[in-house]
């Protein structure tokens, strides 16, 4: 039997306003109420309804506040950490000991569903790094009204869907990395061009496929890298937008 996959969510807050927030009553992006539910209380769910996760851990400056959430009250082996400033030390500090993976996700993908963490997970298998992404295509055939930022390649454009799936403590000099460029993570050829001249060329002129493109991108730091694509459109949807607010109510409310 395999050993369920500790899980993280990532709930921290951004610096400065969020424009979300703007007359909601909460404080903090996580417990934003999307369908009647906090944020953070749909992804929650969703990952202890899945047979494959194990321990729930929630990072947020401030999880004291999220731990008080009562929809959360009673989950089993959901746990709550204070974060740091970044999203990359926070997440450093927090991975567990040795070769261990562990699931990442964030407080706002609310479409997140016990069906996408196994689909995910099964693709990410014998990777370091494996990160879910979602191709153009296959988002605007259901959902041709969501904006989403687009990565390049060749054979098709590719945006994330906000799972990973890290090996352990391998990971940490990618992590220390991804510190330094984070600011950037919206600029996808600023991310491309950060592992070097050679890979942003072949991007540019559409050389290498995003698997391809990935797994050299993991080889500069001596792992296996890799994209699952993900069946399901809406994997890549988030709640960054009042716009994606109304859409992802909109399918959560053709999902009941």
């Amino acid at each position: 039997m395999t050993t369920p996959i500790a899980a993280i969510v990532m709930a921290g807050s951004r610096p400065g306003a969020d424009p979300l927030l703007a007359g909601s009553g909460v404080a903090t992006k996580a417990l934003l109420p999307i369908a009647g539910q906090p944020m953070l209380v749909h992804v929650v769910t969703a990952l202890r309804a899945a047979p494959e996760v194990g321990a729930i851990t929630v990072l947020a400056q401030d999880s004291a506040a999220l731990a008080a959430e009562p929809a959360l009250a009673g989950i089993a082996d959901l746990h709550f950490s204070d974060s740091g400033a970044g999203i990359s030390s926070s997440l450093a500090a927090a991975l567990p000991p040795g070769d261990d993976p562990v699931l990442v996700t964030t407080a706002d993908n609310v479409l997140l569903t016990p069906a996408m963490i196994a689909e995910f997970l099964v693709g990410a298998a014998d990777s370091d790094v494996a990160v879910a992404m979602v191709e153009r295509r296959v988002l605007l055939a259901r959902y041709p009204e969501s904006q989403r930022t687009w990565l390049k390649f060749r054979g098709g454009w590719w945006s994330g869907a906000n799972m990973f799936r890290l090996r352990g403590r391998r990971v940490l000099p990618l992590l220390d990395f991804w510190g330094r460029i984070e600011r950037d993570r919206k600029k996808g050829l600023k991310i491309v061009a950060a592992f070097g001249p050679v890979l942003l060329a072949t991007v540019l002129l559409r050389l290498v496929t995003i698997q391809q493109g990935v797994a050299r991108a993991g080889l500069r730091f001596g792992l296996r890298a890799k994209v699952v694509p993900m069946a399901e459109g809406e994997a890549c949807i988030d709640a960054d937008k009042l716009a994606d607010i109304v859409l992802i109510e909109k399918i959560m409310a053709g999902r009941a």
